[in-house]
């Protein structure tokens, strides 16, 4: 089968048959120092208080700085939450909508990274609904609308910022969670360069790669569509011929840029399709062991595209058809999907991302526990285009342990 570009006339016929919808943020501000901004957004709002959540990293860093100073000068008056958590439990969501309610806040302001991101979004749906947070797990469960949220993420990977979904751990089943609803996609994102100029290289490479995760396996995935795969091809383009030098030189202003808008473009993609097996094998990863969510996707990345790549050729080749520029030496389906899969592995690899749970203390023998654990997230191990057995799972924990 010849490979099918999203613009062909072939590839419009058979989306014809598809019904898809996507619903994403209402505005984005995107340059070099609109977070700066900040203030004058939060008026369009209409709001008068407001609270930063963010973690105490950034607050030690001062990158709050600005943005409190934005508000201060706007007459709003801003207060800040500095307790958001590396991987945000229901506890803590808890704790942060109690504390809203008490200070009577009307708007969230989430800066950070994917954690502070999606602990603004639960927080700013405890904050206005019942809880427990269980309640809310899994698809379209939020009844009605969350508090207003402004979103600044200080990472290009996560894209959190773009979707409806929310990321919580669940200690006592040492698993990871979500909480997906159109109600939580945010009414502002802020996307600045400056946020993410100084990220050091281990956390730029893991959200990187997270983002990279993200359009390969939307675009790969069950519930591709025309809509999802524009925002998919992109990121793909921009991700691949840009982590690099984003992540190896602090002076690759525009590398980094690229990469800030391409996670935003495939938070996107995810809004209108859904990551697969790669996610939801990395669920337990966080869980259990928590080990970081960028680097759970980068350790199982490769060897479950590899495991895909024979559901769906055209896919990858269509992707080397429009990631690859200069010379194109590959011809057939086959080379297009060997060359994208080896892409994908000198990425990790150059990024000196451990490929084996070894580096993690992970014992073999806790195999078993990973398959049940990551067989739990039908969410999207739906979203495959092959579908994963238990026995494919073990066979996929098998090559990394």
């Amino acid at each position: 089968m010849e490979s099918l570009p999203p613009g062909s006339l072939q590839y419009q016929e058979e989306s014809k048959t598809m019904f898809s919808s996507f619903q994403t943020v209402e505005r984005v501000v995107y340059g070099r120092g609109v977070a700066a901004k900040l203030g004058d957004e939060v008026l369009r709002l209409g709001c008068r208080t407001v609270a930063v959540i963010t973690d105490k990293g950034l607050v030690v860093a001062g990158i709050h700085t600005p943005l409190m100073a934005s508000l201060k000068g706007a007459g709003v008056e801003a207060l800040l939450y500095d307790q958001a958590e590396l991987d945000p439990t229901p506890a803590s969501i808890e704790k942060a909508a109690a504390w809203v309610r008490q200070n009577k806040v009307e708007l969230l302001v989430g800066l950070g990274g994917g954690s502070a991101l999606d602990s603004t979004k639960a927080t700013a749906l405890l904050a206005v609904h019942e809880g427990p947070m269980s309640r809310y797990f899994g698809l379209h469960k939020v009844p009605s609308a969350c508090m207003p949220t402004i979103l600044i993420p200080t990472t290009a990977g996560t894209g959190s910022e773009a979707t409806p979904n929310a990321i919580v751990a669940v200690p006592e089943q040492e698993l990871k969670v979500g909480i997906v609803s159109d109600a939580m996609i945010a009414d502002n994102v802020l996307l600045d360069p400056l946020m993410i100029k100084n990220l050091p290289r281990k956390i730029a490479a893991a959200t990187g790669v997270d983002a990279l995760a993200h359009a390969i396996e939307c675009y790969t995935s069950n519930k591709a569509n025309p809509i999802s795969d524009t925002f998919a091809l992109e990121a793909l383009d921009m991700i691949l011929n840009n982590i690099l030098p984003a992540c190896d030189s602090a002076d690759a202003v525009s590398q980094k840029s690229a990469m800030q808008l391409a996670s935003f473009y495939a938070g996107v993609a995810i809004t209108a399709s859904g990551t697969t097996a790669v996610h939801a094998l990395s669920y337990p990863l966080g869980g259990k062991y928590h080990i970081a969510h960028g680097v759970s996707n980068a350790i199982l990345l490769a060897p479950v595209m590899r495991f895909n790549a024979p559901a769906c050729p055209e896919r990858f080749a269509a992707a080397y058809d429009r990631c690859v520029h200069g010379e194109k030496t590959c011809v057939t389906q086959e080379e297009k999907t060997e060359f994208m899969l080896r892409w994908l592995e000198k990425i990790v690899r150059h990024l000196e991302i451990p490929t084996s749970l070894s580096a993690f203390g992970v014992p073999a023998s806790d195999l078993e526990t990973l398959v049940a654990a990551g067989m739990q997230v039908t969410r999207l191990l739906n979203n495959n285009l092959r579908p994963v057995t238990a026995d494919d799972a073990r066979a996929l924990y098998r090559r990394i342990l």
